[in-house]
């Protein structure tokens, strides 16, 4: 009887590992296919002067270079959790931080990259005034600094716990933000401060889309350009939603795992963490990298591995 419930221990603790490396797996993949793409991008943002010197360009640089910083530590954590490797709390604080720092960076270069479609769309005439590069600089400026004092708080919150008190400071539970969490005023400065960024990210987003949709009936107005600008910032608030999904699904799994099995919990994860978290982190880099007729040569011929490429200048495409 010990033999035969040792060996189903055996057999039980076997499958968990090979579970473990298959999920692993299937993360890791499109987690590296997709950083693979976003490098291309980044590097394709800086190889052209006019990308660096267009101030869409340059808010573009800056969300791709956030949703890359998210998507490698988002794998980093996912990977410690999955080997069960317990980290420490100051370890797991930088990393956590680090994460928070940049997952609000999104929703504010979306917020911004809105705004410069709206003047471009309703304001022609007083764009290149308005939208210069030392004002993107600054927004940009903005953007982290903002990023930062969250951090700084949730820094402050964090030292209010008692660690001296612990025996030492290793974690019980694994790397997650929810898990450093550790007071009730912590829990409600999170979800105070991430309803008040993607609520306000919503309002400016979507009233910028309606003073497009408005400035597109005028007979001024560039219809081509409208329609391209209000199709972007549809795109910008799925991008939105999707950062918004990511971020509420850790509470929605503390609901799921109370009906469900662990094991189920665990397999919907997965297949959440790829589609909410990994995916829309590429989603820009994919929508511009296809959509915009400067960036698509110039990223092919990148992710092509400098083959030489002829393009024509008319149509802006590309042949061996």
């Amino acid at each position: 009887m010990s033999n035969a419930t040792e060996s189903q221990t055996t057999i039980t603790a076997g499958r968990g590992i090979l579970e473990r490396v298959l999920f692993s797996t299937v993360t890791t993949l499109p987690c590296c296919v997709f950083l693979i793409i976003n490098g291309a991008m980044l590097f394709t943002l800086r190889s052209k002067t006019v990308f660096c010197e267009t101030s869409r360009y340059i808010l573009l640089y800056n969300l791709l270079f956030a949703d890359t910083a998210v998507l490698a530590q988002s794998q980093l954590l996912y990977l410690l959790a999955a080997f069960r490797i317990r980290l420490t709390y100051p370890v797991c604080g930088v990393l956590t931080m680090l994460a928070s720092l940049t997952t609000a960076i999104s929703p504010l270069t979306l917020v911004v990259m809105s705004l410069e479609r709206y003047v471009a769309v309703c304001y022609p005439l007083r764009h290149a005034t308005i939208i210069t590069i030392r004002n993107t600089r600054k927004a940009i400026f903005g953007i982290w600094a903002f990023s930062s004092l969250n951090v700084l708080a949730r820094i402050l919150l964090l030292l209010d716990f008692p660690f001296q008190d612990l025996e030492n400071l290793q974690m019980i539970e694994y790397c997650t933000e929810e898990n450093l969490l550790l007071e009730p005023v912590s829990n409600l400065y999170d979800k105070v401060y991430t309803s008040f960024l993607f609520v306000s990210a919503s309002v400016i987003i979507t009233f910028s889309y309606i003073g497009v949709m408005v400035a597109a009936r005028s007979a001024s107005t560039d219809k081509a350009s409208a329609r391209k600008a209000r199709n972007t910032l549809l795109l910008h608030l799925v991008q939105l939603g999707l950062s918004l999904l990511s971020t509420m699904s850790n509470q929605l799994f503390v609901v799921i795992s109370k009906v469900l099995s662990k094991i189920a919990v665990v397999r919907i994860q997965i297949v959440v963490y790829v589609c909410i978290i990994i995916f829309p982190r590429c989603l820009s880099a994919l929508i511009y990298g296809i959509r915009d007729q400067t960036i698509r040569p110039v990223l092919i011929y990148h992710l092509c591995c400098h083959l030489k490429l002829s393009i024509n200048p008319a149509t802006n495409e590309i042949s061996p």
